[in-house]
């Protein structure tokens, strides 16, 4: 950074989203969520496709939500959650396209993810966010109120419903095609 720039201010974002805030992010943008989170990593994500195989209720609403791909660690005395970093985010991969074609409007982890994740996100408008891997402690400060609302059986990889306030993270994917992978090549609406 020159001398002359300064650093963006992050964009403070309501959960659930709204399209208008959906709408207004660009890849790069850093965001600062607060509002309702939902946590799930593979064995919740199977759990909910084989729910919609079957045409059941979901646990979780989808329209608007965001769900943070992350294993929270028990909460230590005085705090809502323990550490809470995101998980690598390709694993859910295969989930991702039904799951926002039902109305889920982020997803939040690590990594690059696969090319039909990044159409998704372009096709349903929606967003794929990164936190920061390793900063889990840091994350989890963030984190203001948690618990389990479904599967509890699989232990850490429960869907948890966090309240969050500021909980950073920078858009990977925009609604628009957009990427901060350097070696996407650029998206465009299909015609």
């Amino acid at each position: 950074m020159s001398e002359t720039q300064t650093p963006a201010t992050p964009v403070r974002i309501a959960l659930p989203l709204s399209e208008e805030a959906i709408l207004s992010l660009r890849a790069g943008d850093e965001v600062l969520l607060h509002g309702t989170l939902y946590t799930g990593r593979d064995a919740a994500h199977k759990r909910l496709r084989d729910a919609i195989e079957r045409g059941e209720k979901l646990p979780i609403p989808l329209a608007g939500s965001a769900i943070y791909y992350c294993g929270p660690a028990p909460a230590p005395p005085g705090r809502a959650m323990g550490s809470a970093g995101p998980t690598t985010s390709y694993r859910m991969d295969a989930f991702a396209r039904q799951l926002h074609s039902l109305g889920l409007k982020a997803t939040i982890g690590k990594g690059d993810r696969a090319p039909d994740v990044r159409r998704a996100c372009l096709e349903y408008r929606a967003v794929y966010l990164v936190a920061i891997g390793g900063a889990g402690a840091l994350l989890a400060r963030t984190i203001i109120a948690a618990r389990v609302i479904a599967y509890e059986d699989l232990g850490p990889e429960a869907i948890h419903e966090l309240q969050v306030d500021d909980f950073p993270a920078i858009v990977a994917y925009d609604a628009f095609g957009g990427s901060v992978f350097p070696a996407d090549e650029p998206l465009e609406a299909e015609a």
